[in-house]
């Protein structure tokens, strides 16, 4: 039987976003990817490159301010900062625009998928059940990030899922939506689907604005 495609970005994708086409009892609650300006700014750090260049270039240039030199010696002095300082924002930014771009997550009412990957793309899914603990990170404009804590054993490598993994957690990698848009909505929709796949009553969300040790709002046992 030939793969069926219906005209998405990858060849051989059935479905929009999954490996392979849904079965007749699951059914997409939310679908989504990164927004490139909140992800540019969250998990490639754009601001602080730009503040971080701003400050190399202000280093260059302070000799000829500090001597009173004229407008043509600044300018000499940032002839090589300034271009390769613009050259690694943009890099950065294509980077982020291209993550954007290829991302998918999935929720559906059985399980999490996220499509992953620039060149070799690949997807993980994650059965709702095996899902121990999630909490949110809310970033301006309701934009955020949802870290989802797996049971016992269960790992995904940090590389293979970078950016889409929570910070700092290399021993025990989350696998985290990135730069989402309206979060709390989302993280509603994945803690209503959690609870009637677990048959568990979820605890109340929980947000961590700047992602510090947060309480999980879903939980393995009742309440």
């Amino acid at each position: 039987m030939p793969v069926e495609n219906l005209g998405h970005e990858y060849e051989f994708e059935p479905q929009f976003g999954l490996p392979e086409r849904l079965p007749s009892d699951e059914h997409v609650v939310w679908q989504g990817s990164p927004d490139v300006r909140a992800l540019a700014a969250s998990a490639f750090h754009l601001r602080k490159l730009v503040f971080y260049f701003a400050l190399l270039a202000l280093a260059c240039a302070w000799p000829a301010l500090q001597s009173g030199a004229g407008g043509m010696a600044v300018l000499l002095s940032l002839k090589w900062i300034v271009p390769l300082s613009l050259t690694g924002l943009v890099s950065v930014w294509i980077l982020a625009w291209m993550t954007a771009r290829t991302t998918v997550y999935t929720l559906t009412n059985k399980r999490m998928v996220m499509r992953l990957g620039i060149v070799l793309t690949v997807s993980f899914n994650l059965p709702l059940k095996r899902i121990a603990a999630a909490d949110v990170r809310t970033l301006d404009g309701g934009f955020g990030d949802i870290s989802l804590a797996l049971q016992g054993d269960d790992r995904i490598g940090w590389v293979h899922l970078w950016p889409s993994v929570r910070p700092w957690r290399i021993n025990q990698p989350e696998p985290t939506l990135r730069a989402i848009a309206d979060v709390q909505t989302v993280a509603a929709q994945l803690s209503e689907a959690w609870s009637h796949a677990t048959g568990l009553q979820a605890k109340p969300l929980a947000t961590a604005p700047e992602r510090p040790q947060a309480a999980p709002h879903l939980q393995v046992s009742p309440l």
